[in-house]
């Protein structure tokens, strides 16, 4: 019935206009009561987005499943956790579009999507900063901003990969756009990245001999711009 309802709904969202669309509509193109409308969906808004909560809780439970494994790479762990998001888009991908540019035209939808992008954000943002908590034996302040800060990075970049492929119409791999964007992601606070940032090796740069090596040593977690900087600075004086 979940499922009959959304579906009546948005047809009727395309052909009338959301906006000029009201439950008595959706009801009757149905052809159920409004009971059964307000116990699967609270508003209209809700119709648009009848996955969500399902996807939801699959994240979570994904999370948790993920969280008592403290071999993990914690920012591995959220972008694999986001790309559940992407999977769900790209199940129905001419769905996923026709509902990418009908929120682009309402703005009361695109304000309910921003809540429910802000919910994902929370729950890996949760997960990130028990797993720091965990970590440094408690809720250290710079933990937690590290996993408000990353958690965001891993929805902004989600969410720049599925949107580029929802413009396209939907066409290419979904995932191959998401994950060419979480790379990043992965890249400055992962493990690796991290890993990557503390000891730098520039080989065979220009102006120098082939084997001649140049090592830079910057601090663990110091800032990507910084470490870049100072390996152009070294280059410089080498040059």
């Amino acid at each position: 019935m979940r499922e009959v309802l959304a579906e009546a709904a948005f047809q009727l969202f395309l052909e009338r206009g959301f906006e000029q669309t009201t439950v008595d509509d959706i009801v009757a193109r149905a052809g159920v009561g409004r009971r059964s409308f307000f116990r699967y969906f609270p508003s209209k808004e809700d119709a648009v987005f009848p996955d969500h909560e399902r996807c939801l809780a699959e994240m979570t439970a994904f999370l948790e499943m993920r969280g008592s494994d403290a071999s993990l790479d914690p920012v591995n762990t959220v972008c694999d956790a986001a790309r559940l998001v992407t999977r769900m888009y790209a199940a129905n991908p001419e769905f996923s579009v026709q509902r990418y540019r009908l929120t682009r035209e309402v703005p009361g939808l695109r304000t309910y999507e921003l809540s429910v992008v802000r919910r994902y954000e929370r729950t890996l943002a949760g997960f990130l900063r028990r797993r720091y908590a965990d970590a440094q034996g408690g809720d250290a302040p710079e933990g937690a901003l590290r996993a408000e800060v990353i958690a965001a990075g891993v929805v902004a970049a989600h969410n720049n990969g599925l949107r580029s492929w929802l413009r396209s119409g939907g066409h290419g791999d979904a995932d191959a756009s998401v994950d060419h964007a979480l790379a990043l992601v992965r890249t400055v606070w992962g493990r690796g990245g991290e890993s990557e940032r503390a000891v730098t090796t520039v080989d065979g740069a220009e102006g120098s001999s082939a084997d001649e090596v140049i090592v830079m040593v910057a601090p663990r977690g110091a800032p990507l711009w910084k470490v870049v900087q100072q390996i152009e600075s070294a280059l410089g004086e080498e040059a």
